[in-house]
């Protein structure tokens, strides 16, 4: 199902999240035409699938006047320069939007386009940690450890800056007038504490590491088993903290019984589980507790996620010419669909070099 087919896009190709953002926008159904440079070095990768790939110099008049042609029938540019970079090539918001008034201008940083960090040097484990995002990653006896890409890069950079160009995409059709989306990591995912936000209001969560549910409850914890893997338990709510006793045999133990938030037992309550669980191989406690209301997972790698039985029923990962991939989400209408090929770089320079020479902008788009 192609819900944004008639939504054309515009990649200036930089790193990470801005090509995340527009392989999600194609992966919808955007017509996706991503820039790259002629110097770059991954010539076939995942974050080209659905596009098509035109190799361009924008330092050059022939590179610029190249994405120039191409966002006449744009409705959206997504770049991912540092601040100031697109101004100087002579493709900056104002430059673009005198071509077309109606252009959503994605811009995705790390810092955002303003603020004393803005032209600094960064990566997604400098811009969550200066969010705070990054603080309740670790126990209080080990570094926060960066979830590669998830929370800064993708989470809180590519996610907020489609909704910020959907957003921008509903407001032009409304009104013909474009706007300027200016997505940065550390704001979107100081945005994502939100809800953590809340549970710290509600006593949940503190600022002290090891203090809190998600890191010192013995209920909300990964425990290691017999056979060095791993699972989760998130029985929170007393009814599946209490079914998790049963199934334990610990419902009447006294160091459990009426105590589930009593913080003064949690560490003996999660050294009795821990050793519990240790006792059996994974396998065995997803055989007892996977499909219970006890709240539980295995903890899996993706290549290993991609053969779990609920992943494959669901079609979550599938594997084409022998690179794994997950696939599209969400979903409409219960639908699962694969996405486009992964195109080569610079695949289609010459086909959309050719369509514009012949003077009609709208003719180089596929929608």
């Amino acid at each position: 199902m192609k819900m944004l087919s008639s939504l054309r896009v515009v990649e200036i190709s930089a790193l990470g999240p801005g090509p995340f953002c527009a392989m999600h926008l194609a992966d919808l159904g955007a017509d996706v035409i991503s820039v790259s440079r002629p110097e770059e070095k991954d010539t076939k990768s995942i974050l080209y699938r659905g596009k098509r790939s035109v190799v361009a110099d924008l330092k050059t008049s022939e590179g610029k006047r190249l994405v120039e042609e191409l966002i006449k029938g744009a409705d959206v540019l997504i770049e991912g320069m540092r601040p100031g970079v697109m101004e100087r090539l002579g493709l900056g918001p104002e430059d673009c939007h005198k071509i077309n008034p109606r252009l959503v201008y994605g811009r995705m940083t790390g810092w955002g386009q303003d603020g004393p960090l803005a032209h600094a040097a960064g990566h997604d484990n400098n811009y969550i940690s200066v969010s705070g995002a990054l603080w309740h990653s670790g126990q209080p006896d080990t570094p926060p450890l960066t979830p590669f890409a998830s929370l800064g890069d993708i989470g809180g950079g590519a996610m907020y800056l489609a909704v910020g160009i959907l957003s921008g995409v509903l407001h032009a059709r409304e009104t013909g007038k474009g706007t300027v989306v200016d997505a940065a990591i550390v704001d979107g995912s100081a945005h994502m504490l939100n809800l953590l936000l809340k549970a710290q209001s509600s006593g949940y969560v503190n600022d002290e590491r090891g203090t809190s549910i998600h890191d010192s409850s013995p209920f909300y914890q990964t425990y290691e088993c017999a056979d060095g893997q791993y699972i989760t338990l998130g029985s929170i709510e007393p009814q599946f903290f209490d079914l998790l006793l049963k199934m334990l045999g610990l419902e009447e133990d006294p160091l459990f019984k009426g105590k589930q938030w009593d913080r003064a037992s949690w560490h003996l309550q999660r050294a009795r589980l821990a050793g519990i669980i240790r006792g059996k191989n994974q396998a065995d406690w997803q055989a007892l507790f996977e499909g219970t209301d006890v709240c539980f997972g295995v903890v899996l790698s993706p290549t290993k996620a991609a053969t779990h039985p609920h992943n494959q029923a669901r079609g979550i990962y599938f594997e084409r010419d022998g690179v794994l991939q997950a696939s599209p989400a969400p979903r409409f209408d219960g639908q699962a669909y694969r996405p486009g090929a992964v195109t080569a770089l610079g695949q289609h320079t010459q086909e959309i070099q050719e369509a514009l020479a012949k003077g009609d902008a709208g003719a180089v788009w596929l929608s």
